[in-house]
């Protein structure tokens, strides 16, 4: 079969982990990107902000790439594009109005440029090279969401995004089922579906479900309310607020998030309030505590969050009061539960009623159930299956549910990021793999720390360091001043004289050896004082802190 008869799908990002969402289709010498996300630091990652995928394929193919499409504007799906387009210039990002707002936000903070962006909305069609696009309309934790499929010479490929089948969402904008059956009549090749519920039985609840829990939990309050959510979930922001009015209380807004995308949503219309309600954060003392509600980020107990400097006692605008009601309207991602539950303890020990249980009800996932992954699949019949965004565990039990429905084993592929996946109408195979993995942010560095440097920091954080500063004569090789020892993370020098005078004499021991042997040279000279003083202090503490020995030359 001739090459040009297959489409390759090669996810870069999102398998076999949360986040980090990427999915190159390129049939040709035409190529499609889908998301281009981050993903959060996992907790050996000292120092690291952000993780984003390795675009190295993207970059060696730049010619071909003929746009960056979007499902929606969740971070783990637009948060690696001010890194992306800073390398990938002049290529178009399609997405709908909310999705490009919020990327808007995010690239002007980078100072990248906003051009290139091409609002589209659910049930749009575009021409891309060889791939025509389209846009369906999905739920998620997100207004604007959608799904995505690609008809190709060889057959149509259907993206599902990020998903849920919300029977009563808070906008009242189902999902397009009929378009999804229209695209399964006509036979689907390939579909790609998010798996991050495969795990949990049933249906998710709908995001109104959460309205009528903030309902019920704002009338019983007595005093202030806080609410700490997602800040792009606009639809839970629209339930606070329509909570608020009934009670007759006034909505603050705090968090720079949450200011950025509640300022956008108000501008693009996806939020009704009505006027008078929102009021400025410096205002909230002109009113009773009882006519107050707090929307505010720190759902996740990241440390530098306004709910969790409120919690700490180190906000400089808001202070919590005993009797104010906080309500967590969010579930921690895994990796979070420990900053969760220590935000809320510092909110407990501050007087405030803390609702954070998943059995409250003031929180719904986005992500469909076994139930609505089933119906996705009967409504979409395809030919083929790859099981995508989610840990390897989602991903298998994802697969299972496709055979439970009857698609063949063969046919469905758990695949890793880098594998090219090659379909042609009646056969698909991984056939090779490219370059795919993560790069790290840290501060203004893209992919300037690696294994290395992230092993040195996790050392230093264990057993610290010690430098070894020396004076020696460069002619004669002989020690003139010193050694001068400097310990940061190791022990403290003033309560451990005596370990750090023994110290000293193994450096002094170690620089005679070098001189009866006529070593000269300073790097041999450091290794040697760095293995004579290593050995030493693992036999005293039991540690092994990174030793630095500095040579001064005279």
């Amino acid at each position: 079969m001739a090459k040009a008869q297959k489409v390759q799908i090669i996810p870069l990002g999102g398998l076999g982990e949360i986040g980090k969402n990427m999915t190159v289709i390129r049939y040709g010498d035409d190529i499609v990107v889908i998301d281009s996300g981050l993903m959060f630091p996992e907790d050996d990652m000292l120092g690291i902000d952000l993780v984003i995928p390795d675009i190295t394929y993207l970059l060696e193919n730049r010619d071909l790439v003929r746009a960056i499409i979007l499902t929606h504007g969740h971070e783990d799906h637009i948060g690696a594009l001010p890194y992306v387009m800073k390398q990938l210039t002049n290529v178009p990002v399609y997405g709908t109005r909310l999705t490009l707002g919020i990327l808007n936000g995010r690239l002007k903070e980078n100072g990248v440029s906003a051009n290139g962006l091409i609002p589209i909305k659910s049930g749009d069609q575009i021409q891309l090279g060889s791939f025509q696009v389209g846009f369906i309309r999905v739920s998620h934790s997100i207004a604007d969401a959608v799904a995505i499929y690609l008809k190709t010479p060889v057959g149509t490929i259907v993206h599902s995004g990020d998903f849920k089948f919300d029977q009563t969402p808070v906008d009242g904008k189902v999902t397009d089922f009929h378009k999804f059956a229209e695209l399964g009549d006509q036979g689907v090749l390939v579909l790609l579906a998010d798996s991050t519920n495969a795990e949990r039985s049933g249906f998710t609840l709908s995001e109104r479900t959460v309205g009528a829990v903030f309902d019920e939990a704002f009338r019983k309050a007595k005093e202030r309310i806080i609410v700490a959510s997602f800040s792009s979930n606009v639809h839970r922001i629209q339930q606070a607020i329509d909570s608020a009015c009934k009670c007759k209380r006034k909505v603050a807004v705090i968090g720079r998030s949450m200011i950025n995308v509640v300022g956008i949503a108000l501008e693009l219309g996806y939020l009704d309030v009505p006027e008078g309600v929102i009021i400025d954060i410096d205002e909230i003392n002109n009113y009773p505590p009882s006519s107050i509600v707090i929307l505010t980020t720190g759902s996740q107990g990241e440390p530098m969050s306004a709910l969790t400097r409120m919690a700490m006692s180190d906000h400089k605008k808001v202070e919590i009061m005993p009797g104010d009601t906080v309500i967590i309207s969010a579930t921690p991602i895994p990796g979070n539960e420990k900053m969760v539950a220590r935000t809320v303890d510092y909110l407990f020990r501050q007087g405030a009623d803390v609702i954070y249980e998943k059995s409250s009800g003031v929180h719904v996932s986005g992500h469909a159930s076994q139930d609505e992954l089933r119906l996705l699949h009967n409504l979409i019949r395809p030919k083929f299956f790859i099981p995508v965004h989610g840990e390897y565990r989602h991903l298998k039990k994802h697969a299972k549910i496709a055979q439970e429905i009857g698609l063949p084993k063969e046919n469905i592929f758990i695949a890793e990021n880098g594998h090219v996946l090659e379909f042609g109408p009646d056969k698909g195979a991984i056939v090779s793999k490219v370059t795919a993995g993560r790069v790290l942010v840290d501060g203004l560095g893209v992919g300037d720390v690696g294994n290395i440097v992230l092993r040195d920091r996790k050392q230093l954080s264990q057993d610290g360091i010690l430098v070894v500063v020396l004076t020696m004569d460069k002619q004669r090789a002989c020690l003139v001043a010193g050694p001068d020892i400097v310990s940061r993370g190791f022990v403290y020098v003033r309560e451990s004289e005596q370990l750090m005078d023994e110290a000293k004499e193994r450096v002094k021991q170690a620089l005679d050896k070098c001189e009866l042997n006529q070593i000269t040279e300073w790097a041999t000279i450091k290794s040697n004082v760095r293995d004579s003083l290593g050995k030493y202090l693992y036999e005293k503490t039991r540690r092994r802190p990174m030793i630095l020995p500095i040579i001064m030359e005279v």
